[in-house]
């Protein structure tokens, strides 16, 4: 009884030395990755998310310059904040990964979310294909056949261990947007918030809007990327074609640090 008693209090405290090492990471890594006095390299990782045909042949026709808007996009937007950094990202893209990430819990129980946490970050070290120097941010982009699969599920971009789990889909005339969901994600690992309701998927007024002080308020013309849809109305909003009809609003750059 006792023996059993130490061994539980042991496994816990270990546990606890282990997350008190991680979130010593994390902060140490947040103030370097929100420092903004380098380029932050963002390597992509491949993922046939379907195991389907039509995944795999689009994951093969992949080229560095795919993600390319994703960098211009983030180029322009810290010119618009008057960032000393020319250059925030430079996008990076890695042989595919053959293994699926650990699936979320379904429930907010904090202590599964921890350990998935971890398991995730297990995981990305042990699958890393990338040869090359280490990147600052790790992004594993899930392909679904867009024939088989008419709606996917969220993604996720994670400050704590600066990795993204992105599902998007493998037909290049959904490129464009699917960099809209990738620049997204990718914002999230640097400290960017969702903008909009989380029940209605409606973009929050004012700081989940592009022009907040627009006369009539609707239709907008962009999205806010951390909103990730343009308002048409009080109750309807569309997924913006690319990044070139998204901003990154005054909050969102407050967040990422690009201004105080």
């Amino acid at each position: 009884m006792a023996s059993g008693k130490f061994f539980r209090v042991l496994r816990i405290f270990i546990l606890l030395v282990i997350l008190i090492g991680v979130g010593m990471g994390t902060w140490t890594t947040k103030l370097r990755t929100t420092s903004w006095d380098q380029p932050l390299w963002v390597v992509v990782y491949p993922i046939n998310g379907d195991g389907s045909e039509a995944s795999s042949k689009y994951i093969d026709s992949l080229q560095k310059e795919t993600f390319k808007p994703i960098e211009d996009f983030m180029k322009q937007e810290a010119e618009s904040y008057e960032l000393a950094l020319s250059k925030p990202i430079i996008m990076k893209l890695s042989p595919s990964v053959n293994e699926l990430p650990p699936e979320p819990p379904q429930d907010r129980n904090i202590l599964k979310i921890m350990l998935w946490s971890l398991k995730l970050r297990f995981w990305a070290y042990r699958v890393d294909t990338y040869d090359g120097p280490a990147g600052d941010i790790r992004m594993f982009v899930l392909y679904y056949d867009p024939a088989t699969h008419k709606q996917l599920q969220e993604s996720l971009g994670l400050q704590k261990g600066l990795i993204c789990v992105a599902k998007v889909f493998a037909n290049w005339k959904m490129e464009e947007k699917n960099n809209v969901v990738l620049a997204h994600e990718l914002l999230h690992t640097v400290g960017a918030t969702d903008k909009y309701n989380l029940s209605t998927g409606q973009p929050i007024y004012p700081e989940g809007y592009a022009d907040p002080e627009k006369d009539p308020l609707h239709p907008q013309e962009e999205a806010e990327i951390m909103a990730g849809r343009i308002p048409m109305s009080e109750t309807k909003a569309q997924m913006p074609k690319s990044l070139w009809h998204t901003i990154i609003g005054p909050e969102t750059a407050r967040e990422i640090n690009w201004i105080e």
